[in-house]
């Protein structure tokens, strides 16, 4: 090529480099593994939400997640119950192999067990966690940062976080006093205060990848909410006192409206993760995961999720085997991979998301998982494989509790003096007839199943834990 001058050939190479420079930045971004949001409520029942049917509280923002990408209709969390299910999320271990089989202060995760946050931290992520953990508290080796996590703001012991006024909250090793809340005073809000350190992190580690696991804690009990949050439902529901009978724990005197304030409050925090990574022109390289911990909340809160139909019509709540205790709202939205207003009855669970997530970082998942990744279902991209069953147990004394899903069947086993019910869920979704007198051959292959699911536990170093409300909250 001729130039007429030196500078018009100086101009020439410059914009070639700019050019080069900026092809190959094309290619590293496309090339970069996604970053990933995991956003969990706790006891949310999938009912609850406008996009599984509920027409009495507005979740416009977690409706957007599934109109701009994928609802799933069959989707389970891993327990019954949080500390469980959230140690089946961690380990990819189902809950007749995973290392916290129960709401249980004496157990916890060691340097052993290996978490998702542990495999995308190998893999250059960084890692932030945001809300309740329950797996580990300070001075344990189930403590978050000894667990892969770079950084963590909430609360490490799960009944600490009933509280949405605590008087402390723990900053990795550093417990932050929160002097605002002492004497009951309610005047700073923790699920607001971890939402904030959330989106700090997203802000500082945009340029990715990143994983940022938010286990928000509403809307768990206690039963409150700021004013501004409640104030769009006032006068809309009857007049119901919804009380908690543990001591110490706040109930409401208007509890339906108060509930539809908690779940929108989730819901705007639900808005302000998606409109910072548009903000931040990351929301095409992001995969947004919502699901919850488990089922609805029980006990006190039946006629609530009855008048809020939050298990979407399932018998039973949280704490039951039942398909209200284990169904959950699970909603993904990547836009450079899922098929927006996409809907899929794939059956999935929680011990899914970690060989899910190594195949979204393009690692390696572990051999040892009894998760199937669902990223065929998610792209439309391959085939999906699928679960012989599902499994779940929960130690009840000296003995277990436990449940299978295998294809349409459901088998439940309350207790282990009881005999197990079956149930053929495409014909009865609300699991009210039991037709295990029916099929004989098939109940046995599943009990069959089930004995081979369960693994001993181990034994368990921690000291239980019998704090009184003062510990938390005064």
């Amino acid at each position: 090529m001729r130039f007429a001058s030196e500078q018009q050939r100086t101009c020439w190479i410059v914009a070639l480099l700019l050019t080069s420079a900026l092809v190959d930045a094309h290619i590293s971004a496309a090339d970069a593994p996604p970053n990933i949001v995991f956003i969990m409520a706790d006891d949310l029942g999938h009912g609850a939400l406008g996009c599984y049917g509920q027409d009495k509280i507005a979740t416009p923002n977690i409706d957007r997640i599934a109109a701009e990408g994928m609802l799933f209709s069959q989707a389970y969390a891993g327990s019954h119950v949080c500390q469980p299910s959230r140690s089946v999320l961690m380990t990819g271990l189902h809950t007749g192999h995973t290392p916290v089989r129960a709401n249980d202060t004496r157990q916890f995760l060691l340097d052993e067990d290996v978490t998702v946050a542990e495999l995308l931290k190998s893999a250059g992520y960084a890692t932030g966690g945001f809300g309740k953990w329950g797996l580990g508290y300070e001075g344990t080796s189930g403590h978050p940062n000894r667990q892969g996590f770079d950084e963590f703001y909430g609360q490490y012991l799960q009944v600490h976080a009933h509280f949405y006024y605590p008087f402390w909250i723990w900053h990795n090793d550093q417990k932050v006093m929160l002097p605002e809340n002492e004497g009951r005073k309610q005047a700073r809000y923790i699920a607001d205060e971890t939402h904030r350190h959330a989106l700090d992190f997203i802000r500082a580690h945009h340029e990715g990848p990143f994983f940022a696991y938010l286990p928000y804690i509403i809307p768990h009990v206690e039963l409150v909410v700021p004013e501004d949050s409640e104030e769009p439902y006032r006068g809309k529901f009857p007049q119901v006192r919804i009380d908690d009978p543990r001591e110490g724990y706040l109930g409401s005197e208007d509890g339906l409206t108060t509930f539809a304030g908690m779940v929108s409050r989730l819901d705007d925090q639900v808005g302000d993760v998606l409109d910072l990574l548009e903000e931040l022109g990351v929301a095409h390289s992001t995969i947004v995961i919502f699901t919850s911990d488990n089922g609805a909340q029980g006990g006190t809160w039946r006629e609530m999720n009855a008048f809020f139909d939050s298990t979407g019509g399932l018998r039973g709540n949280k704490g039951a085997f039942y398909e209200g205790g284990l169904r959950v709202p699970f909603l993904a939205r990547w836009p450079a991979r899922i098929q927006p207003g996409s809907t899929s009855d794939h059956i999935c669970c929680f011990q899914d998301m970690l060989p899910t997530c190594c195949d979204i970082a393009g690692i390696e998942s572990p051999a040892e998982t009894d998760g199937i990744s669902i990223m065929p279902t998610l792209t439309g991209e391959g085939a999906q494989d699928e679960h012989l069953a599902l499994y779940w147990e929960y130690p009840r004394r000296e003995t277990i509790g436990r449940a299978t899903r295998m294809g349409d069947w459901k088998a439940v086993q309350p207790r282990p003096d009881r005999p197990v019910e079956l149930y053929n869920l495409a014909a009865d979704p609300a699991e009210e007839t039991d037709v295990a007198a029916a099929h004989p051959a098939l109940l046995r292959e599943i009990i069959s199943y089930m004995d081979g699911a369960h693994v001993p536990p181990r034994e368990h170093p921690g000291p239980a834990i019998r704090s009184g409300v003062s510990d938390y909250v005064r």
